[in-house]
């Protein structure tokens, strides 16, 4: 038997569903909060200050404009372009996404490729999150890991260039490029000084400026074994961004066995270390969305480190028997709320 998480649209790698109650506290608005579809997800901004449709147009089209360069899914998109050029030649980009294949490759450094933005044809060979999803034949997953390497992605910033060195190699964003959407409606914010806001990209929760009682904010960390909604403890933070990755966010089950989104560049299966779910807490997005993956890739020790190195990033580590570790500078703010679930050193 084989059963798939309900369809998402696999444009970027969706993030935990955030109990979003918690952190949109009720207070007086010019207007009310919205929610469109776009990047792949729902995503819902409420301008708690100063609101207006014109700011709400703006940051949609900021969206949206994010989505048309970077979609993986999409014919005609300069994501696109560099992949259908792979091995060819290089393709000029714009500054969307020269600046997230900057950051990306910083990453696979850091990482020694464990986070990878060329991951894009074991993405491809699984297709979790789609009813093509399946699992690949060994030889399948050999082949597509011979076109997975970081350092054949040539960047070019002075040219505005992208080239992938080999026929077949793509592109893959989508642990990345969600974080810098929500980064960009932070400047959009910090541009027309709203006061306050929260910005939820499908869970990659960002919370701008000061609740209006000065008290901070509070986000729930999605329940990584039960219901989209569920949490398992909550997280008090000001003006940070809040990303989970997780074993529930995309996944199919086959003969028994769940496999989800999360794969491997070193074997080219779904990483299977124990870990359920990894919470970054940080100043940027962009930071927080890369790290989640990194460090759920990485494991405890490596993740830990790599977290620990990026000043202002803290980490909640969520294992299979329910057991939670967090970096020290988090724990303070950190509260479960789920009596299954156990805090250990």
């Amino acid at each position: 038997m084989r059963s798939t998480s309900p369809r998402l649209l696999p444009l970027f790698a969706i993030a935990s569903a955030m109990a979003f109650a918690l952190i949109a506290a009720s207070c007086a608005r010019s207007i009310e909060a919205r929610t469109e579809f776009v990047i792949g997800t729902l995503c819902r901004i409420d301008l708690q200050d100063q609101g207006s449709d014109a700011a709400y147009r703006e940051i949609f089209a900021r969206l949206r404009s994010i989505e048309e360069a970077m979609s993986a899914n999409k014919d005609g998109t300069e994501l696109d372009a560099v992949n259908r050029a792979a091995g060819i030649a290089p393709v000029a980009v714009g500054a969307d996404m020269m600046a997230v294949a900057v950051k990306a490759v910083r990453y696979a450094e850091l990482t020694d490729g464990a986070f990878d933005p060329t991951v894009g044809p074991l993405v491809k060979l699984w297709n979790i999150g789609t009813p093509e999803a399946r699992v690949p034949s060994a030889e399948e997953i050999a082949a597509a890991l011979k076109l997975i390497g970081w350092r054949d992605l040539v960047v070019d910033e002075k040219a505005g260039t992208l080239f992938l060195k080999k026929p077949g190699m793509r592109l893959d964003f989508g642990a990345i490029a969600k974080g810098y959407a929500a980064d960009a409606v932070a400047e959009i914010l910090a541009r027309r000084r709203i006061k306050r806001a929260v910005v939820d990209l499908g869970g990659n929760v960002l919370v701008y400026g000061k609740k209006k009682d000065g008290s901070p904010w509070r986000v729930g960390v999605q329940d990584p074994s039960g219901l989209r909604g569920s949490h398992i403890g909550i997280v008090r933070i000001e003006a940070k961004t809040l990303v989970t990755s997780g074993v529930y966010e995309r996944f199919f089950e086959e003969d028994g066995r769940r496999y989800h989104h999360i794969l491997s560049t070193r074997d080219g299966y779904p990483v299977s270390n124990g870990l359920i779910s990894v919470t970054i807490v940080a100043d940027k997005s962009v930071d927080a969305d890369a790290l989640s993956t990194s460090a759920f890739a990485l494991g405890w020790e490596k993740g830990k480190a790599l977290v620990e190195s990026i000043p202002g990033a803290e980490a909640i580590f969520v294992w299979d028997d329910l057991t939670v570790r967090a970096t020290p500078g988090i724990k303070k703010d950190f509260a479960l709320s789920d009596e299954r679930y156990r805090i250990v050193d």
